[in-house]
């Protein structure tokens, strides 16, 4: 019995290719980066707005744990001993005097906290301003519905994570919004003192909320939002990139950069972001919790404000009137549940809308061309319309600051948030649909005339005219690639439709919306290819 097999000689093949052919026979990873190195990104500046996230995300964990071995998350008293001299001999809580410990005593703790905070509002603020270009650039569309909902889910994690981590320190200002928390949480009916028992471990503050509030902060959360991430990041690998309208751009092919160059690139990204959040932690002083003191229940802190994506919340608190209702021996207290109610409504209407437009459009073509705001009118004046409801809130949540700044009383600063909540998302949205219009028509006229070129003609019988210049295939491509819409008929329903009035009310709610997005008055008509070439063929360019 024969072995044709015989050992490699020495220096035939080295130790570590034998170990990276061992690992590519089992897990496959050339495969995997041949077919990375197949991938095209869009060179676009906005597609930075997610790797801003996912970046500061990155240094939000690394800071994390650096500050999870010095921290300690309980309620237990302790008296003072640190270098903090103002503090010195007073009574708080192991969490305050771990968080003082950090800031004065382990070497670079105090830069590590102020970028971990830093990072969090930058990651918060990325993400907003992500979905908002998502939102406005419709590339939520199918396949990337899955791709909305995981990233709107990422951004209510991160704003209940940035509000776990706020009030771990338990200092005087975070005791004030946990005030406010737990006065919003009784609120709710039935259910309400049942949570608040759950969650603080008994009456308010409670025993267990920090060490509570810990677990979620630095476990639960996270990794929730790590497998929301990588599903994100997967989704996007395999439904390809979104990409804006231009020459040689279709639903099938992705114009871009290849893998290998914007992996480059995404490095020095990756360290210019962490730099720039690391020099804020260093030049600009975030939640001195020293100054504020340890939280006592009968003491609040003044001038109190959250961090900016809770400050909605806060001014819907403020702004709302005293309203309570009693009824079969109970209260409800509407001026904290209303509030509450409507800030959750805000962000769900923002989950919900991609699903709205696709059942109203019932378009289900796969969708990898962004659109331009203006060719979206009413989208994009909805969308101004909710970013306007929340930028007046965040007014009202500084409505104590803007009195004292300006001089002026509070109830003027209030009763003038109450009335813009209802007036401004009306005049917000009027006044972005006129602009869309007027920017679809000024596209329009480019298309048909050409581009001012800012010479003047005279001609032969005096009169002076501008010169136009024609568009190139490029640019009329751009302004004219979008598919316009148009509104559903309502058609009768067959006898296999359902019984009932339901199919017939959700029948004519789909024709109403369908013509509040695409009926008359709500896009201008694209120059057809019979209007180009009549007006274009009697026009002179020079």
């Amino acid at each position: 019995m024969g072995n044709e097999s015989r050992p490699a000689e020495p220096g035939q093949e080295r130790t570590g290719e034998r170990l990276a052919q061992w690992a590519d026979g089992r897990l496959g990873y050339r495969r995997l980066a041949r077919s990375a190195r197949r991938l095209v990104f869009p060179d676009h500046w906005s597609f930075m707005l997610g790797e801003i996230a996912l970046y500061s995300f990155v240094i939000l964990l690394l800071t994390g744990v650096y500050l999870s071995l010095y921290f300690h998350p309980s309620s237990d008293p302790v008296v003072y001993q640190g270098s903090y001299a103002p503090l010195r001999g007073q009574l708080m809580s192991e969490a305050f005097d771990s968080t003082l410990h950090i800031s004065f005593d382990v070497r670079g703790g105090l830069l590590v906290r102020q970028a971990h905070h830093w990072a969090a509002l930058v990651f918060v603020a990325a993400l907003f301003v992500h979905m908002l270009r998502v939102f406005f650039t419709g590339a939520f569309r199918k396949p990337r519905e899955l791709n909305w909902v995981f990233g709107f889910l990422l951004l209510i994690l991160a704003m209940f994570g940035g509000l776990t981590g706020y009030d771990l320190p338990d200092d005087l200002l975070s005791g004030t919004g946990l005030q406010v928390v737990n006065g919003t949480i009784l609120s709710i009916p039935v259910v309400g003192t049942y949570v608040s028992f759950f969650l603080f471990g008994g009456e308010f503050p409670g025993e267990d909320l920090i060490a509570r509030f810990n677990t979620i902060h630095i476990l639960v959360i996270p990794g929730l939002m790590v497998a929301l991430l990588v599903g994100h990041l997967a989704l996007a690998v395999c439904h390809r990139h979104a990409q804006y309208p231009g020459p040689g751009r279709t639903n099938t092919n992705v114009v871009g950069i290849p893998f290998r160059v914007y992996a480059v690139k995404a490095g020095g990204y990756f360290f210019l972001v962490s730099g720039v959040i690391f020099f804020m932690a260093a030049v600009a002083q975030i939640n001195p919790v020293w100054n504020y003191g340890p939280f006592r229940p009968d003491q609040v802190s003044a001038g109190s404000q959250p961090d900016w994506y809770m400050g909605v919340a806060d001014g819907f608190l403020r702004v709302m009137p005293g309203w309570e209702i009693s009824f079969w021996g109970h209260t409800l207290a509407l001026d904290n549940f209303l509030p509450l109610l409507i800030g959750m409504l805000l962000f769900l209407a923002m989950g919900a809308y991609p699903f709205i437009e696709s059942w109203v459009t019932d378009d289900d073509r796969e969708q990898h061309l962004l659109d331009r705001p203006r060719n979206r009118p009413v989208r994009t004046a909805l969308g101004v319309a909710w970013l306007s409801v929340y930028s007046v809130a965040l007014v009202g949540a500084a409505n104590d600051l803007i009195a004292t700044h300006l001089r002026v009383s509070v109830e003027s600063v209030t009763w003038t948030v109450r009335i813009g909540l209802f007036v401004v998302p009306v005049l917000a949205f009027f006044i972005t649909k006129r602009v869309a219009l007027g920017l679809q028509r000024q596209d329009r006229d480019k298309v048909l005339h050409g581009r001012e070129s800012g010479i003047i003609k005279r001609l032969p019988h005096g009169e002076y005219v501008e010169v136009h210049e024609p568009l190139t295939q490029a640019q009329l491509h751009v302004l004219t690639a979008h598919t316009q819409y148009r509104p559903m008929e309502a058609a009768p329903l067959q006898d296999g439709d359902g019984d009932g009035d339901a199919p017939r009310r959700a029948q004519r709610m789909r024709v109403r919306l369908s013509r509040v997005l695409y009926g008359s008055g709500t896009q201008i008509p694209k120059p057809t290819p019979a209007e180009y070439t009549e007006i274009s063929s009697g026009h002179h360019h020079s």
